[in-house]
C-alpha cells in the first residue's frame, strides 16, 4: 500500500486533546525541547475509516496542523547499518531506527520536495535513466542478457509512452547499429575482396542492385566471433529495437531505415556449397558457413517482422506506390528465407552443430523463463558447463571408452555363446566369415558401401525447398520468431513481374507461413494443458504477449486466404504437368538475389500436398481452442461452397436452416469439406484422411454449440448433428473400402496403421448402429482374414481392402477398445435404471440386456481368434482387454441380480457366453507362463484377479436368486488352445476315456459335470 509521509513542525506544543486522533490515524507524536515533530502517514482505507469516527473538535485540530505551512520531507533521511536500508527515524532523545530500534544510524542528505510534482517526475526520470544505463552496462559482456534487455525495451516501447529523455537515450543506444553490423559498398560491390577463415565472400540477396550503399557484414563478424566474443547474436534484437524507435518517432513509418530491407548480405561464396568443395573444408570453415546461414536467416526474419507493419494499414503517411514496393520486397525476402532455411537444414544434416540462442526459451504457459529467480544465472551456468564439458571431452571419451570396454567384457562373460561363437573359437570359421554372415555383406561390399554413405553425409544431398526442415526445427526455439503481422503476407495476391501464375510460384512461400501459423496454434493449444511443475517446452512462437482470443481476432482476416490457398492446392494436385515449374521457381529465385545452388529440388505437387495438409492442420487446431467461439462464424463463413446440395438437408428436421444462421454455416462448411474429400480420395488416401479428421473435428465442434435465439426463433445446431454424423460415417466407410496398396505413406506401415485406426474409429462412432457393426466385424469379417500374407494376393472377400494380415492387429485393437467403451456406457445406463425411483420398464431392461449380450459376443469372438493366430501381440491384447472387459462387467451384477427373476434366461445365457472367453484367457495365461513370454505375463495378474472375482460374483448371483441347484462347479482339465489335454496332466492308469476326453472341445460347458453348490468346499474351482 503506497503511503505519503509528511513532517509537521510547530513552535508550539501539540494540544493534548489532539493526540488520540493523531494516534488513531497512525500519526506518531514525538516531543523535543523546542518543537514537536509529527509524522503523518496517510494510507488508503483504514485511516479514512478512523478519521470518520473522529469528533468535530479533533478534526479541527488536525486541519490546523496540516494548514500550519511548516511541512518538509523526512523520507529516507537516515541510513541504518543494522537493517542496511534507508529509513525515517524515531525522533526521541536519541535517534533510533523504527525497525530494529537501534541507534546505529547515520544522517544522509535530505531531499526537499517543496518543488512539487514536476521535480518528482524529473527525479523519477533521472533514476530511470540511471537504471537503464546500469542494465545496459551490465549486459555488455554476455549476449543472452543483452538480447533480453533489448526485447524488454521493445515490449516497453510498444505498451507505454515514455518520457522524451528516456526516448532520447534509447535512440542514442541504437545509433551504433551501423558501425557494428554494416559495411559500405561502392556501386553495389565490396570495397575489398578479403577472405575470412580461408573463405571467400560474396554479396547475396541484393534487392536494390547497384543503388545499395551498404551491406550486412555477416561473414566478417562470424569469422571474428570464433576468436572473440561477437555481437552477431544481438543483431536481430538490436535491429528490431531500432525499427520500433524509428516507427515511434516517425509517425509509424520506417522510411529512415528502408535501405536495410533491400541491402545485400555478405556471406560465404556459393561455390563452397557444392559437394566436392564442402568435403575439402575444415571443421572451422563448415561451422562458419552454417553460422553465416543461421544469422542470415534470423536477420531476414526480423526484417519481415519490422516491415510487415508497413503494409497492414497502420501507416497513413505512406503512398500506394511505396506500399506496393514494400510488398514486392517482402515477398522476395520471404523467398530468401525459404531458400536459406532449406540450405541450412541440408548442411546441418551432414555437419551437426549446436546453434547459438538468439532468444530466451519460454515455458508452455507463455511466461518468460527469465521471470524466475536466477534464470539468467542458470543459463550462464549451463553454458559454462557446456564449455567445461567440451574442454574435457577427450578425457571423458577415454574414460567412457574404458568403462564401455569393461561393460562389454562383463556382458561377454555372462552372455550365452551362440553356435557361430563356438565355431569361431574352434577355428571352423574365420572372423571375416562371421561378420559376413551377421551383416550379409562381404568385405568388398562394405568397402564399396562406405564411400557412398560418406558422400551422402557430406552435404552433397538434395536441397528440397518444400520439405520440412527436420534438423533445423529441432533447434527452432533458438531462432527469432515471426510476428503475427508476417502472416498477413498470405493475403498478398498480385505478384509483379512474374512469368508464373501466383497459384504455382508462391506455393513454397505460402507453405512456410502456414507451417508457422500451425506452430503458433499448437503453442496456444499447449497453454490449455496442465503440465507437471517444472515441465517446460521450448517454443519460438512470438505470442508471449497475445492471448488466444486476441490472436484469433488478429488472424480472422486470413480465413478467406486459407480457403483460397486450399483451392489452389486442390487444382494443382489434379494437374499432371510439373515440367515448367522448376524453371519458374529459378527465375523468381534469381530475381530475389538467391545464388544458383546445384541439386536444388522444387516440386509443385509436393508443395501443393503440404499446403493442403497444413490448411487442415490449422483448421483442426483452431477448433481445439476454447476462444474459437469469438471468430467461429467468420471461420465457417470463409469455407462455404457455392451451393449446398439438397441431400444434406434431407435428414434434418424442419424447418430447414436459414442462410446466415450458425446451423446453416455448419452445414455449408461440412458440404464444402465433403466435396474436397471426394476429390482427395481420387488423389491420395493420405490427403483424404486429413479431410476426414477435419470433418470429425467440425462435427465435434457442432455438438458443443448450445441453442441460441435470434429474436424470432431458436437456433439449435443439435438437430443437424444426426445428418452430419451419418454422412461422416459414410465418408469413413468409403475410405476403408479404398485400396491402399499403391499408396506411398511416410514412415511406412506404422503411419499407415495409425491412419487406418483413426478412420475405423470415426466409422464405428458415426455409423447407424455401433453395437451391430462391432458384432458384424468381430464375428463375420475379421475371422476371414488369413493369419499371414500369401504369395497369391487376391481381392479381399470381406470387401475391406484396408483389412489384411498386415493391418489385422490394428483392427483387432480398435474393436476391443470400442467394445469396452460401449460396455462402460451400458454399465452407466444400468446404474441409472437401478437408481431411478420409478420401476424400470421391462422393454428398456430387455433392450439393455440384449446390448450387453452383443458386447459379450464381440469379446468372445475376438478372444476366440487366438486359436488361429499365434502372434504374441494378439494374445497379449486378448488377456489385457479381456481382463478389462470382465472388470467392467462386474459392475453390472447388482443390476442383473435385481432383474434376474424377470429375465432369467437372458442373464444365464449372458454369463455362459462370457465364460467361453474366460476359459480361453485362462489357457493363454497358462501357456504364457510356461513359455515365459514377458510381454504377456505382465498383464496376467490383473486379468486373473478379474476372472476370479467374476466366478464368485456369478456364484453369489445364482445363490441369492435361485434354490441353489443352478450353479455348478467342476474341475477343468489343463488343455491348450485347440482343446488338447496337456501331456503332463494326462492320466497314466491306462484308461482311454481320459485320452478321448482330451480331444473334446475346449469350450465344453462345466455345467455338464454337475456338482451341487453345497459341496463345492472340497472341490477345486476355476481360477
Amino acid at each position: 500500500m503506497s503511503t505519503k509521509e509528511r513532517v509537521v513542525t510547530s513552535t508550539e506544543y501539540v494540544r493534548r486533546d489532539a493526540i488520540p486522533i493523531l494516534v488513531a490515524l497512525g500519526i506518531n507524536v514525538n516531543g523535543c525541547k523546542d518543537k514537536v515533530v509529527v509524522m503523518l502517514a496517510f494510507a488508503e482505507g483504514e485511516d479514512k475509516r478512523e478519521l470518520a469516527r473522529a469528533g468535530r473538535r479533533e478534526k479541527r485540530v488536525l486541519a490546523q496542523l496540516c494548514e500550519s505551512g511548516f511541512v518538509e520531507a523526512l523520507v529516507g533521511k537516515y541510513w541504518c547499518y543494522m537493517c542496511s536500508q534507508m529509513m525515517s527515524p524515531i525522533m526521541r532523545t536519541e535517534i533510533k531506527c523504527p525497525f530494529c530500534e537501534s541507534g546505529f544510524v547515520e544522517e544522509m542528505s535530505s531531499t526537499n520536495r517543496r518543488g512539487g510534482d514536476n521535480e518528482i517526475e524529473k527525479t523519477n526520470c533521472e533514476e530511470s535513466l540511471e537504471l537503464l544505463k546500469t542494465c545496459s552496462d551490465s549486459c555488455k559482456w554476455s549476449s543472452l542478457p543483452l538480447i533480453m534487455f533489448h526485447d524488454e525495451l521493445i515490449a516497453l516501447l510498444e505498451r507505454k509512452s515514455l518520457q522524451p529523455a528516456i526516448m532520447d537515450w534509447i535512440s542514442k543506444h541504437t545509433t551504433d547499429f551501423e558501425s557494428m553490423f554494416l559495411s559500405d559498398l561502392e556501386h553495389g560491390k565490396l570495397l575489398s575482396a578479403e577472405s575470412y577463415c580461408g573463405l571467400e565472400g560474396e554479396l547475396w540477396m541484393n534487392l536494390d542492385g547497384g543503388l545499395s550503399p551498404i551491406c550486412l557484414s555477416i561473414l566478417p563478424l562470424v569469422s571474428s566471433s570464433l576468436q572473440l566474443s561477437s555481437s552477431l547474436p544481438v543483431l536481430p534484437a538490436h535491429f528490431l529495437l531500432l525499427s520500433v524507435v524509428e516507427r515511434l518517432t516517425n509517425r509509424g513509418s520506417l522510411g529512415g531505415i528502408d535501405a536495410l530491407l533491400g541491402c545485400p548480405l555478405h556471406l560465404p561464396s556459393s561455390k563452397y556449397f557444392v559437394g566436392a568443395a564442402w568435403l575439402s573444408m575444415t571443421g572451422k570453415q563448415k561451422s562458419s558457413m552454417c553460422l553465416s546461414l543461421y544469422y542470415a536467416t534470423n536477420w531476414i526474419r526480423e526484417l519481415l517482422n519490422a516491415f510487415s507493419s508497413q503494409v497492414t494499414g497502420r501507416v497513413d503517411c505512406m503512398s500506394q506506390a511505396t506500399r506496393e514496393e514494400i510488398n514486392a520486397k517482402l515477398l522476395k525476402r520471404l523467398r530468401n528465407l525459404v531458400f536459406l532455411e532449406s540450405l541450412l537444414n541440408t548442411f546441418l544434416k551432414s555437419y551437426p552443430l549446436a546453434l547459438p540462442e538468439l532468444q530466451i526459451s519460454t515455458e508452455c504457459s507463455g511466461s518468460s523463463s527469465l521471470g524466475k529467480p536466477n534464470s539468467l544465472h542458470q543459463v550462464e551456468k549451463k553454458n559454462e558447463k557446456k564449455a567445461n564439458s567440451e574442454s574435457n571431452s577427450s578425457d571423458n571419451k577415454r574414460k567412457r571408452k574404458s568403462s564401455k570396454e569393461l561393460e562389454i567384457s562383463d556382458k561377454e562373460k555372462l552372455k550365452q555363446p551362440t553356435i557361430l561363437d563356438m565355431l569361431r573359437k574352434s577355428g571352423a570359421i574365420s572372423q571375416e566369415e562371421l561378420t559376413e554372415r551377421l551383416t550379409g555383406l562381404s568385405n568388398k561390399e562394405r568397402i564399396v558401401e562406405q564411400p557412398e554413405c560418406h558422400t551422402h553425409a557430406s552435404g552433397s544431398g538434395l536441397v528440397e525447398i518444400s520439405a520440412f526442415a527436420t534438423v533445423l526445427d529441432a533447434q527452432r526455439y533458438k531462432c527469432r520468431p515471426l510476428s503475427v503481422e508476417c502472416l498477413y503476407i498470405l493475403s498478398f495476391s498480385k505478384i509483379q513481374n512474374s512469368c508464373c501464375s501466383d497459384s504455382a510460384a508462391e506455393l513454397p512461400l505460402h507453405l512456410y507461413l502456414l507451417r508457422d501459423l500451425h506452430q503458433k496454434l499448437g503453442y496456444l493449444s499447449l497453454q490449455r494443458k496442465q503440465f507437471p511443475s517444472g515441465y517446460t517446452t521450448r517454443v519460438s512462437s512470438g505470442l508471449s504477449r497475445l492471448t488466444p482470443s486476441e490472436f484469433l481476432n488478429n488472424i480472422k482476416r486470413l480465413f478467406p486466404s486459407l480457403k483460397k490457398h486450399l483451392d489452389t492446392a486442390v487444382c494443382i494436385l489434379k494437374e499432371d504437368d510439373d515440367a515448367t515449374y522448376e524453371d519458374h521457381w529459378s527465375s523468381l529465385s534469381t530475381s530475389a538475389g538467391n545464388p544458383d545452388i546445384p541439386n536444388l529440388v522444387v516440386s509443385k505437387f509436393s508443395a501443393a500436398g503440404s499446403v493442403f495438409k497444413e490448411v487442415f492442420f490449422c483448421f483442426r487446431k483452431m477448433f481445439i481452442l476454447p476462444d474459437i467461439q469469438t471468430v467461429l462464424s467468420d471461420l465457417l463463413e470463409a469455407f462455404q461452397p457455392m451451393r449446398i446440395p439438397d441431400n444434406l438437408f434431407s435428414g434434418i428436421e424442419l424447418p430447414i436452416p436459414l442462410p446466415g444462421n450458425i446451423d446453416y454455416l455448419y452445414c455449408g462448411a461440412f458440404s464444402f469439406l465433403a466435396s474436397v474429400f471426394d476429390i482427395a480420395c481420387s488423389i491420395s488416401v493420405v490427403l483424404a484422411s486429413e479431410v476426414l479428421a477435419t470433418l470429425e473435428s467440425l462435427v465435434h465442434s457442432a455438438g458443443t454449440i448450445r441453442p441460441e435465439s435470434n429474436g424470432k426463433s431458436i437456433i439449435n445446431v443439435q438437430r443437424v448433428l444426426p445428418s452430419l454424423r451419418n454422412q461422416l460415417g459414410t465418408s469413413a466407410h468409403k475410405l476403408l473400402m479404398h485400396n491402399w496398396d499403391n499408396e506411398n505413406v511416410e514412415n511406412g506401415l506404422k503411419n499407415k496403421g495409425d491412419m487406418i485406426q483413426k478412420i475405423l474409429r470415426i466409422y464405428l462412432k458415426n455409423c447407424e448402429s455401433t453395437e451391430h457393426q462391432l458384432e458384424e466385424f468381430s464375428c463375420s469379417i475379421l475371422p476371414q482374414v488369413p493369419p499371414c500374407k500369401t504369395a497369391s494376393t487376391e481381392e479381399a472377400a470381406h470387401g475391406f481392402p484396408t483389412l489384411n494380415p498386415a493391418t489385422f492387429i490394428v483392427w483387432y485393437r480398435v474393436l476391443y477398445e470400442e467394445d469396452l467403451e460401449i460396455l462402460n456406457k451400458l454399465v452407466k445406463e444400468a446404474a441409472l435404471l437401478q437408481k431411478s425411483k420409478a420401476h424400470a420398464p421391462v422393454e428398456s431392461v430387455k433392450t439393455l440386456l440384449l446390448k450387453l449380450n452383443q458386447s459379450v459376443n464381440v469379446v468372445v469372438s475376438l478372444v476366440n481368434m487366438c486359436k488361429t493366430r499365434e502372434k504374441v501381440t494378439v494374445h497379449a491384447m486378448a488377456i489385457k482387454f479381456g481382463g478389462k472387459f470382465v472388470e467392467s462387467f462386474l459392475k453390472v451384477f447388482d443390476f442383473l441380480q435385481e432383474q434376474f427373476q424377470v429375465h432369467t434366461d437372458i442373464i444365464i445365457q449372458l454369463v455362459k457366453e462370457l465364460q467361453k472367453a474366460t476359459r480361453i484367457i485362462q489357457t493363454l495365461c497358462s501357456e504364457a507362463k510356461g513359455s515365459k513370454r514377458t510381454m504377456i505375463t505382465t498383464k496376467i495378474p490383473a486379468a486373473k484377479r478379474s476372472m476370479e472375482r467374476f466366478l464368485f460374483r456369478v456364484k453369489a448371483l445364482l445363490h441369492n436368486t435361485s434354490n441353489g441347484c443352478t450353479f455348478w462347479m467342476g474341475n477343468l482339465k489343463h488343455k491348450d488352445l485347440m482343446g488338447q489335454v496337456v501331456s503332463s496332466q494326462v492320466y497314466t492308469d491306462g484308461n482311454d476315456d481320459d485320452a478321448k476326453e482330451g480331444n473334446a472341445d475346449m469350450d465344453e460347458d462345466v455345467e455338464e459335470q454337475p456338482i451341487n453348490i453345497n459341496s463345492e468346499g472340497d472341490r477345486e474351482t476355476e481360477t
